[in-house]
């Protein structure tokens, strides 16, 4: 019997929704299906035929342990998805790439360690002349963990947090908040094995004046949705750019789009490592996923 592991941090375990319908899909197709932290130094993962990177959501915390970890598992066993493909999506400066590879993403400033924080947020102010607040967050993050909103009157507050971010050694980002959101959400897009699974709709959960996601409002602030057709034409041009890089499609991808003042959608996140799947609001997802698991075990090839 075919033997995965499905990778949490311990922390939030209780919060991975998907888990139990992931499982029982693991049990409807056959497969052997444990739960393991990712920082366990007890479990050998070289027991597992595969290793699935399910809700480690603590790696932003201690990124480079979390990635010598992944290349420590990808040569034991399979992991999925790739060391190569969580290295570069761990870091949001992952969407410059896919902007030179002519994706519409949101548009992002870049603030190095050694900038000067309030010079940056008056230029990036400057730059998005139509928003009216920005958006500060670090480049390694998960969750919105220390992303903010401010409004044009709090450049003060905002190159505050850059510089909290710079001085602990972090890069930070900055975009418009595009106050579409407010009316018509997120749109996340989830595709497995390239192909397009299911879809729903997030309301905005970034607050005014508060650090990170209203979490308390997870419950009620998602929902199934059909995309529109212009949103599928942005998942794909996501999914060619994302394919042009990695030579074949993916078990697991999720794009996370958001419209603009014109209405266009934009790519938000690309969410290639742990991203929520959304199987409460898909019940027909998990064995979809469990199938593209499956897939993605026949093709590739044993580690050497």
């Amino acid at each position: 019997m075919t033997r995965i592991a499905f990778v949490i941090a311990i922390a939030s375990a209780s919060l991975d929704e998907d888990m139990p319908p992931l499982l029982a899909a693991c049990d409807r197709a056959g497969l052997a299906a444990e739960v393991r932290a990712w920082d366990d130094d007890t479990v050998s993962w070289a027991r597992y035929d595969a290793v699935v990177l399910r809700s480690p959501w603590d790696y932003h915390l201690r990124r480079e342990a979390f990635l010598h970890w992944c290349d420590r598992v990808a040569g034991a066993t399979r992991l999925l998805n790739p060391p190569e493909v969580v290295r570069w999506n761990t870091d949001k400066r992952y969407l410059a790439d896919l902007e030179a590879a002519g994706v519409a993403v949101v548009p992002t400033r870049f603030v190095a360690p050694d900038a000067e924080p309030l010079p940056a947020v008056d230029e990036a102010f400057a730059a998005f002349a139509d928003a009216a607040e920005i958006v500060v967050k670090p480049t390694v993050s998960a969750g919105s963990h220390d992303t903010q909103r401010y409004r044009r009157t709090q450049g003060l507050a905002a190159a505050n947090q850059v510089g909290t971010l710079l001085d602990a050694g972090r890069d930070a980002m900055l975009q418009p908040y595009l106050d579409a959101v407010d009316v018509r959400g997120e749109t996340a897009l989830l595709y497995f094995d390239g192909v397009f699974s299911h879809a729903i709709r997030k309301a905005a959960l970034l607050r005014p004046d508060a650090t990170g996601l209203d979490h308390t409002a997870l419950p009620d602030a998602i929902a199934a949705r059909t995309p529109d057709d212009d949103e599928r034409r942005a998942g794909e041009a996501v999914l060619a750019a994302l394919h042009a890089r990695t030579g074949a499609p993916l078990p697991y991808v999720r794009i996370d789009l958001i419209r603009d003042a014109d209405g266009a959608p934009r790519l938000l996140e690309l969410e290639l490592t742990e991203p929520s799947l959304f199987f409460v609001q898909a019940p027909d997802a998990a064995d979809r996923f469990v199938a593209a698991l499956q897939r993605a075990l026949t093709a590739a090839e044993p580690p050497q």
